[in-house]
C-alpha cells in the first residue's frame, strides 16, 4: 500500500514559521519536497545557536537521511539557488546526493527580475508589494508557455532560447516607459546566469511525479513543503494582492506531479497573531503601540526582504476560511511566546460593516466600500511561556486561548511553538 503524502502549509499571509515545523518534521520522513514559489519564500531555522534562513532549498537539508526535491511547481533562481547553496557550503552538505531538482521547474532569468521592478514602478500608488524577486513574470513566461524550464538544460537549444525570451522582456520593459531606480548590464546578467547553470546542472534532475510515485510504492514517508501562505494563493487569496502560484492543498498536486489521491491529512500552520508584508487588506491590522510591539517582540521583518510586517490579532473568520478551503485536518500554533506580557490577548471573531451589519465569514474579496471593523474576543495574557516544553506547564491563560480556537474551528492543535529554536515545541494531546 502507497505511503500517502503529508503536505504542511501556510494558513495566513505567509511568514507563519512553516520552515521550523518542516525541519522538526523531517526527522519522522525520507523525502521533503517544494511544491510552488521560489525564492520570495523565506523559510528561518534556528538551531544549535545558528540562524538559517532557505529560500528555494527545502527545509530537510540540514538532514542526513532525508532527500529534498525542488518539485515541478517551484521556479528557481540560478543565480540566487548558486549563492544558497554557497551559504550552506560550511555544513558539508552532499547536495548531489540529498538535493533533487524537477525537469519541470521553470527558471527566472535576470529580465524576469526587471520586468518585477519595472511592472511595480507603473503601478504607483497600486503597486501589490511584489519582492521584486522575479516571481511574477516568471509564472506569466509559464502560463504564456515561453518559460525555460530546468530540463532545457538538458538540450543545445538553451542559450538560443535564453536570447530570444531576453529580447522579449526587453521590448517590455521599454514599453512601461519608467526609469528604474538601479543600473543593469544585460550582458553582464547573462554572464552571471550561465556560470550559475553549470552549478545548477552538477545536481540531478529528476521526473518529480515518477520518482514520487516509486518512492510511495516502496513505503517511503513524503513530506510537501509549501510556501508563502493560504491567504495569498493566485486562487483564493486576497487578489491582487497574492503570489503567482497555487498555495493550497490543491498546489500540491500539480506542484509535485501527484494525483489527489496520494495525498493524505493536511497539517496547517498558522500565528497566534498575523502579520502579512506589502499591500493588501488585512481587516485585523493594529496601527497602534499594541501592534508595534508586536512586531518588535516578534521580529517581524521579512527574512527574504527585510521589510517589517505589518501586525494584528488573529483573524478566526480568515483562518477558518483557509482551514476549509485545503481541508485541513490538524494545526500547528506559532510564536505563542510573542504575546506572553501584552495586557490581554484578542481575537476576531466577525466583521461589522460601517451600518452595523456582521459578517461571520471571510471569502477573500470583502468589499473595501464595507469598511470591515473586527469585532473581538478578549482573553488574558499568559505570562513567560519560552522555556515551556510539555502541556501540563502551559499556563491556564493559554490552554483557554488554544481550546478557544479549536472550539471554533473544529481542527485540533497538536504543537504549539515558543520560541525560534527547533527545540521551542510543545505536542498537544488536547482533543476538540
Amino acid at each position: 500500500m502507497k505511503k500517502l503524502i503529508k503536505p504542511f502549509l501556510g494558513l495566513q499571509y505567509g511568514d507563519e514559521g512553516k520552515g521550523k515545523i518542516v525541519d522538526v518534521e523531517t526527522k519522522n520522513n525520507d523525502i521533503v519536497a517544494r511544491f510552488q514559489g521560489g525564492p520570495n519564500a523565506g523559510h528561518t531555522l534556528e538551531f544549535d545557536g545558528i540562524k538559517h534562513v532557505l529560500h528555494t532549498i527545502p527545509s530537510g537539508i540540514f538532514h542526513e537521511h532525508v532527500i529534498n526535491i525542488v518539485g515541478d511547481g517551484v521556479i528557481i533562481d540560478p543565480v540566487l539557488f548558486r549563492k544558497e547553496l554557497m551559504e550552506l557550503e560550511p555544513y558539508n552538505i552532499d547536495f548531489k546526493k540529498r538535493l533533487l531538482i524537477s525537469r519541470k521547474a521553470h527558471l527566472i532569468l535576470p529580465t524576469h527580475r526587471l520586468l518585477d521592478a519595472a511592472s511595480e514602478a507603473a503601478k504607483g500608488k497600486e503597486k501589490i508589494g511584489s519582492t521584486l524577486k522575479g516571481i511574477g513574470p516568471t509564472y506569466m513566461d509559464k502560463t504564456g508557455r515561453n518559460g525555460i524550464r530546468v530540463g532545457n538544460l538538458e538540450f543545445d537549444s538553451l542559450e538560443e532560447k535564453y536570447d530570444s525570451l531576453v529580447k522579449k522582456h526587453q521590448a517590455i520593459i521599454d514599453s512601461y516607459n519608467v526609469t528604474l531606480d538601479f543600473e543593469y548590464d544585460l550582458d553582464d546578467m547573462k554572464r552571471e546566469f550561465f556560470e550559475a547553470i553549470e552549478v545548477l546542472k552538477q545536481l540531478t534532475f529528476i521526473n518529480c511525479g515518477e520518482y514520487l510515485d516509486e518512492a510511495q510504492k516502496a513505503g517511503k514517508n513524503i513530506l510537501a513543503e509549501g510556501a508563502q501562505g493560504t491567504l495569498l494563493c493566485i486562487d483564493s487569496g486576497t487578489y491582487p494582492y497574492v503570489t503567482s502560484s497555487n498555495t493550497t492543498a490543491v498546489g500540491v498536486c500539480s506542484g509535485l506531479g501527484v494525483p489527489p489521491s496520494a495525498v493524505g491529512n493536511v497539517n496547517g500552520i498558522f500565528k497566534a497573531y498575523v502579520t502579512r508584508v506589502g499591500s493588501g487588506p488585512f481587516i485585523t491590522e493594529l496601527f497602534d503601540e499594541v501592534g508595534e510591539k508586536m512586531a518588535q517582540v516578534g521580529n517581524e521583518f521579512g527574512s527574504t526582504t527585510g521589510r517589517s510586517r505589518r501586525c494584528g490579532w488573529l483573524d478566526l473568520p480568515a483562518l477558518k476560511y483557509a482551514i476549509r478551503i485545503s481541508d485541513v485536518k490538524s494545526l500547528c500554533m506559532m510564536k505563542a511566546d510573542v504575546l506572553a506580557d501584552f495586557l490581554e490577548v484578542k481575537v476576531c471573531v466577525s466583521y461589522k460593516d460601517k451600518d452595523g451589519n456582521e459578517y461571520k465569514r471571510f471569502n477573500g474579496m470583502e468589499d473595501p466600500s464595507l469598511e470591515l471593523k473586527p469585532v473581538y474576543k478578549t482573553f488574558k495574557a499568559w505570562g513567560d511561556v519560552k522555556d515551556m516544553r510539555s502541556e501540563s506547564e502551559l499556563p491556564e491563560e493559554l490552554r483557554d486561548y488554544i481550546e478557544f480556537i479549536e472550539s471554533e474551528t473544529g481542527v485540533p492543535i497538536d504543537t504549539v511553538s515558543l520560541g525560534p529554536d527547533r527545540t521551542a515545541l510543545v505536542e498537544m494531546k488536547v482533543a476538540v
